[in-house]
């Protein structure tokens, strides 16, 4: 991992331990981290993936609506938190990178330091079911 604040490295320590999926990226959007739980759902460990652009990952995981219109990236949390440094909220499917499309809730959030400035972002999703 490279040198990031230690609010990320928190965030990072924190996401480990949690049984919910968790992604973790920079201000710029560039994923610097998901946890063993979403590594589950998108279909491949972060080892093997490493760190993604936005541009990246935001489409190699294929976000799409209830109709299969693939979202663009500013419709995710993730990047809407990026951008205007709030938490969102949306539900939307995905494909993974296996192949399987499941319907993730997401829930988004910036990370602010010490200084009071954003250094990064976490989104926590979670597998929708009809349960």
């Amino acid at each position: 991992m490279a040198a990031y604040e230690i609010e990320i490295i928190l965030n990072r320590q924190l996401a480990d331990c949690l049984s919910i999926p968790v992604f973790i990226t920079d201000t710029v959007g560039n994923l610097i981290f998901y946890n063993e739980p979403a590594e589950e759902i998108l279909g491949k460990r972060f080892e093997e993936t490493g760190e993604m652009p936005v541009e990246q990952w935001s489409t190699e995981f294929k976000p799409v609506d209830e109709y299969g219109v693939v979202l663009p990236p500013a419709e995710l949390p993730l990047v809407k938190t990026l951008t205007n440094s709030k938490a969102y909220h949306k539900s939307f499917w995905i494909e993974s990178l296996k192949g399987d499309n499941q319907q993730i809730s997401v829930t988004s959030y910036p990370i602010i330091g010490r200084t009071g400035k954003m250094i990064g972002a976490v989104a926590i999703f979670w597998k929708l079911t009809d349960e």
